[in-house]
């Protein structure tokens, strides 16, 4: 099992650590309130994906390539993503926006339930975590069992919520050193990142057909 829950634990740092829409939207508001809202949003998105990789490991996630539940789900993470892009823009665009005013509660409010509609929204979500059923399943031929996959999601979730403290540290430490100037920079950068991608989620759907 330690071999399974190394494994799962690896799995956890790369997917946590590939840059996306919950990084940019810790990076948005960690520059302006500090570690809470960064940390926040990081562990708002770890609940999601706790969500999706029960229903993934459990052979659930299949249910969600319907249409009448992928296409609402992905369009709700476009439209998501776009107001968060439009807000960045926006503080991006206020004179008078940086660390010491900022338009981001410092104290997080609101960053829990952002990285959690994050993550739940994000249909990419349900195809890893049902491929990843599938992949430890065939990796342990006869010795998938419950309990296997039981500890591949406590190692994944493990490195995931590590991952949550190194970066929302690291903004943290980032946000000291930012001048005013800077800030409203990485709102504008961060705002863009967001509605591409949320172009890029709505260029899949539209694809996918």
């Amino acid at each position: 099992m330690l071999d399974v829950f190394v494994l799962a634990f690896g799995l956890g740092l790369v997917f946590n650590a590939a840059p996306g829409a919950v990084s940019t939207e810790s990076l948005r508001r960690g520059v302006r309130g500090g570690f809470r809202p960064a940390f926040g949003v990081q562990v708002g998105s770890l609940v999601g994906d706790a969500t999706w990789a029960v229903l993934g490991l459990a052979g659930l996630g299949a249910l969600f390539a319907v249409p009448a539940l992928r296409v609402p789900l992905t369009v709700g993470g476009c439209l998501l993503l776009a107001w968060l892009g439009v807000s960045g823009v926006r503080d991006g665009l206020r004179s008078t926006a940086g660390p010491d005013m900022a338009t981001v509660d410092p104290r997080g409010r609101g960053a829990l339930g952002t990285g959690v509609s994050m993550s739940l929204s994000n249909p990419l979500n349900v195809v890893y975590w049902s491929g990843a059923a599938g992949a430890v399943s065939g990796a342990l031929g006869d010795d998938a069992t419950t309990g296997s996959l039981l500890v591949f999601f406590a190692g994944f979730m493990a490195s995931s919520l590590l991952w949550c403290f190194v970066c929302a540290g690291a903004i943290a430490l980032l946000r000291r050193v930012l001048p005013p100037l800077a800030v409203r920079i990485v709102d504008l950068a961060c705002g863009a990142a967001l509605l591409a991608f949320a172009a890029l989620l709505l260029q899949r759907l539209v694809t996918d057909g």
